[in-house]
């Protein structure tokens, strides 16, 4: 599923079962900080892994979403396949889990 903001992403979680969030930092009417705190304080979703895909690289950007403990926080300069190999492996580890 692919949301356009944070309130669809919050909306589509409410209607939909998701195995992992890729989420950015700078999306349209709330942050993807704000989008996590949510997350992280609904029962419903509280547990769904969530990886920050984001420019924002700057120490109070990090450290704003830092605390609601994402699985990743990762740059957009990550090259395709290096993002993917991550996934890979998250998904892997989850199936040994």
């Amino acid at each position: 599923f692919m949301a356009d903001s944070g309130m669809s992403g919050i909306s589509l979680l409410a209607r939909h079962k998701v195995d992992l969030i890729l989420l950015d930092y700078e999306m349209p009417v709330i942050s993807g900080a704000k989008v996590l705190e949510m997350i992280r304080s609904d029962n419903e979703t509280s547990n769904i892994p969530v990886m920050f895909l984001t420019a924002k690289q700057d120490r109070q950007s990090v450290m704003e979403v830092v605390k609601f403990k994402p699985e990743r926080y990762l740059l957009k300069t990550l090259p395709p396949s290096e993002l993917i190999n991550i996934i890979d492996e998250f998904f892997m580890r989850q199936q040994i889990s």
